[in-house]
């Protein structure tokens, strides 16, 4: 549903709908069905899926393009949200889902708990057990999954990406914080000291290990990936351009296959990607697009977009 303003009168309990966000195109609620699944991670805790598509377009089959969107830190809560552009995807027959990973705060305090520090690994193991999931109950198979993450989502990506590449088929990454190591070794860097609340102080050695097998950079191999791309912002102050540079250079010269990989870097952007409301949908296009393209739903588009 999109986001509506009411008058609540507390005296009648009665509700009167003053404002309902405008949705071109002639949307129609009733014709999407949205469930909450529960995916069981490697150590049996289940861990909540949100799930939205189009009633008459899903056939349940694993045939059908599956979007998994994942973050996971800091306690923030991911609850599922309307957003109008993913409708252009969700009527092309995509289902849209989100992983509730620990790590995050949907579950309580030690939902977050139980994904930081030295139990980090819990994120990264939780989201693999989602996209297994929503596979093996053929909501979409590994060459019709696509997954997204920002920021420290795209830490989440670039982590499972190296663990797991045969999962997945198309990777979005913004603005990734995929050298984690290497920065939160850096004291000078504004941000680091304080981020050390939540990934831990590797310059102790327990922590330098613990990040070390999960920092995305630090642990790419000569093996295949899927169709990745990356964003970057040249004046991201959390993410310095630096990080996912680093990434897909490294990706490029370690890989083994021909599938697309793309660094989009904004030159006038910072953590949060492009300002307008028309530049930011732009930039959404262009993202769909690469997705599309690498599922071969566009294929008169160039490989290089």
């Amino acid at each position: 549903m999109p986001d509506s303003v009411y008058d609540y009168d507390m005296n009648t309990g009665t509700f009167v709908v003053k404002k309902i966000e405008t949705v071109l195109g002639g949307f129609d609620a009733s014709e999407y069905v949205t469930e909450r699944k529960w995916a069981t991670a490697s150590d049996g805790t289940q861990v909540p899926i949100s799930i939205v598509y189009r009633k008459n377009l899903v056939n349940l089959d694993g045939s059908d393009p599956l979007l998994l969107y994942g973050y996971g830190s800091y306690e923030v809560c991911i609850d599922p949200w309307f957003k109008a552009s993913r409708l252009s995807l969700l009527d092309r027959g995509f289902i849209f889902a989100i992983a509730h990973i620990r790590g995050g705060g949907e579950m309580g305090r030690q939902w977050y708990e139980n994904g930081k520090y030295l139990k980090k690994m819990n994120t990264f193991t939780d989201f693999i057990a989602c996209a297994e999931y929503l596979i093996e109950q053929r909501y979409c198979s590994k060459e019709k999954l696509c997954i997204e993450g920002r920021s420290a989502g795209g830490l989440l990506m670039g982590s499972v990406l190296n663990m797991r590449p045969d999962l997945f088929k198309v990777a979005f990454a913004g603005v990734p914080f995929v050298d984690a190591l290497t920065t939160m070794l850096d004291p000078t860097i504004p941000l680091t000291t304080s981020e050390w609340e939540e990934w831990g102080d590797p310059r102790k050695e327990e922590f330098y290990h613990y990040m070390k097998a999960y920092s995305p950079v630090d642990n790419i191999k000569a093996q295949n990936y899927p169709h990745i791309l990356v964003t970057a912002g040249l004046h991201d102050p959390r993410v310095m351009y630096s990080e996912p540079a680093k990434f897909v250079a490294k990706l490029r010269e370690t890989k083994t296959d021909n599938n697309m990989l793309l660094l989009k870097c904004e030159f006038g952007a910072g953590h949060s990607s492009k300002s307008g409301r028309f530049e930011k949908l732009q930039e959404q296009a262009f993202i769909y697009t690469f997705i599309l393209k690498a599922l071969d739903m566009i294929p008169e588009l160039s490989s290089g977009l």
